[in-house]
Order: C-alpha cells, then sequence, then structure tokens
C-alpha cells in the first residue's frame, strides 16, 4: 500500500501566516485558501479590506492546484493561448494564484490566493509554501 504526505493543522497555520506575512509586507489586501490534496478546504484568511468575492477566488484556485496537480497559472496560459475547450473542464479556479505543495514528489494540498495581480498573488502562495520547506 502506498502511502501519502499530508497537510497538518500546524502546516496550514504555518501556510497562511506565512501568507499573511507576505502579502503585509507588501501591502496587499488578499483572501488565502489552504486546500488538502483533493481541494477541499483547510484553511482560509481574508485580510482586511480585501473584497468579499475573493474568498471563493482563492478557494477555486486552491481547488483547482490540488485536482490539476499544478499551478493554475499554466491552465490560463493555456486558454489565452487558445485551447478555449479547457473552458469546460471541470474547474473554476483557472487563474494565476493557485499553487500545490509538493512533498517527496506528491502533492500534499494546495494554497490560493486572490486579491492583488496574478504575479503578485503567485508570490504569496509561494512564500506560504516556502514556510514549511
Amino acid at each position: 500500500m502506498n502511502t501519502k504526505p499530508a497537510l497538518t493543522l500546524t502546516d496550514v497555520n504555518a501556510i497562511l501566516d506565512a501568507a499573511q506575512q507576505e502579502a503585509e509586507a507588501n501591502g496587499w489586501a488578499v483572501t488565502i485558501a489552504v486546500a488538502d490534496d483533493g481541494g477541499h478546504l483547510l484553511g482560509l484568511r481574508r485580510l482586511d479590506g480585501t473584497a468579499p468575492f475573493t474568498a471563493n477566488v482563492a478557494a477555486e484556485k486552491a481547488r483547482s492546484a490540488a485536482m490539476g496537480r499544478k499551478e493554475t497559472q499554466v491552465f490560463e496560459e493555456m486558454i489565452n493561448g487558445g485551447r478555449n475547450a479547457f473552458l469546460s473542464a471541470p474547474l473554476q479556479g483557472l487563474l494565476s494564484g493557485g499553487v500545490p505543495v509538493i512533498v517527496d514528489g506528491q502533492v500534499a494540498g494546495s494554497v490560493g490566493v486572490s486579491g492583488v495581480k496574478p504575479d503578485q498573488d503567485v508570490q504569496v502562495a509561494k512564500a506560504a509554501i516556502a514556510a514549511i520547506g
């Protein structure tokens, strides 16, 4: 039987804290979502001043990164590159800002960030993941 890594509550809190620190250091109001490897929400933090809709967007980015097993930027680039049929995929967070958490080559979960420019969302997500090594 195979075993796989999984995010713990300690990991989720460390990710949320690191993401908040990165966002606040840059003056960015964002929502951060953390999901397990199946895309199920484990934690959500919406910083003060962030638009309410970003909570749904961040959660869907995290879900898409976990289920798709890759950064959501890849999906956005495919669609923008002309692969419009991918819009019918059963995922909703196909915008940059969703990043899988990879441990020993396996997806243990994901982070989704929404609220600022795409590259800034990605920056916050990657800083958050770096906090757990």
